[in-house]
């Protein structure tokens, strides 16, 4: 197989979306999964279904490396879903860091190299802040943070940049929080909004570097496309907000009152250590996009949350 586009986490909110937009434009799109037969059954239409998990360091799947046209590895395993305990710390950390060294390994074999590997991070990098007024706006150029999701987005990005030594374009993602009814942040606060018992987490004060999730694709497809897409690459909205400011303008789009905050000790309760960064946040800009000239489809966050509420996204 030549020219065809590798998909590592294509079951994912933003992967699976990804997947179906490239296929929707006539791509041959191989998609790597723990479950091929469950990636076939969730999205229907790529040219390859196959076996990998973030521990593979070998196996069918590197002959795929060889001949694509480019590598998207978006797999990791979700680090906010579970109550955090040293075995989940260190199963999120070893996902990333193993899966990633075995992706760049592979690309390292190959005769006929990607000509492009989009490698996910995400904003964590930065560390993590209690309120919008702990720190400046941070771009790609800012210092890098010193706790535990930092150092899962440093060293995950250490792997990914050995790939530049095989002379690959390499794009760092450094994704912020994704929204789409169909996972993540939004579609855990649906559910209480609905019932009339919304409101922001923890104290309100943390900023949310938001992108919707149309957004993230089309920061993703560009890099893809565009070879002047290169290094880390903030894929966040123009405009960070306050968790109370999210709560409020949700509860406006939902016709709902934002009236009852969850408090930080109840996430702790509910999460352990992973409660401490569920109440923090980063203010972050989109430097990089900005610079391109990236056109937003929604950079306001009422407009986001209208489109991605009525079309159920």
């Amino acid at each position: 197989m030549q020219g065809h586009i590798v998909i590592t986490g294509a079951t994912g909110v933003i992967g699976a979306e990804l997947a179906r937009n490239l296929i929707g434009r006539g791509e041959k799109v191989v998609l790597l999964a723990r479950s091929p037969e469950s990636a076939a059954r969730k999205i229907p239409g790529a040219a390859e279904y196959v076996k990998w998990d973030s521990d593979m360091k070998s196996g069918e799947w590197t002959g795929f490396i060889n001949g694509a046209k480019a590598v998207i590895h978006l797999a990791g395993k979700p680090l906010l879903e579970s109550r955090w305990n040293e075995a989940h710390k260190e199963e999120c950390y070893n996902s990333r860091i193993l899966g990633t060294r075995y992706i760049v390994s592979a690309i390292a074999s190959a005769s006929e190299k990607p000509k492009v590997f989009i490698s996910a991070s995400a904003i964590g990098y930065y560390g993590s802040f209690d309120s919008c007024s702990d720190t400046q706006d941070i771009v790609e150029s800012g210092p890098k943070g010193g706790d535990f999701l930092a150092k899962i987005c440093i060293d995950w990005e250490k792997e990914a940049l050995e790939a530049q030594k095989t002379g690959v374009r390499l794009v760092l993602l450094r994704t912020g929080i994704v929204l789409s009814t169909k996972g993540g942040m939004l579609q855990k606060m649906l559910a209480p909004f609905n019932y009339f018992l919304g409101g922001p987490i923890g104290s309100g004060l943390q900023c949310i570097s938001w992108i919707h999730v149309d957004d993230e694709i089309a920061c993703i497809l560009q890099s893809l496309d565009n070879p002047s897409y290169k290094g880390p690459i903030n894929a966040v909205s123009p405009e960070p907000v306050s968790m109370k400011d999210f709560a409020t303008q949700l509860g406006e789009v939902l016709g709902r009152p934002s009236l009852l905050p969850v408090p930080k000790f109840a996430v702790q309760l509910l999460m352990g250590e992973g409660g401490e960064y569920a109440v923090k946040g980063q203010k972050i800009k989109p430097a990089f996009l900005q610079n391109q000239g990236f056109v937003f489809r929604y950079p306001k966050l009422a407009e986001a949350l209208a489109d991605l509420v009525k079309n159920k996204k």
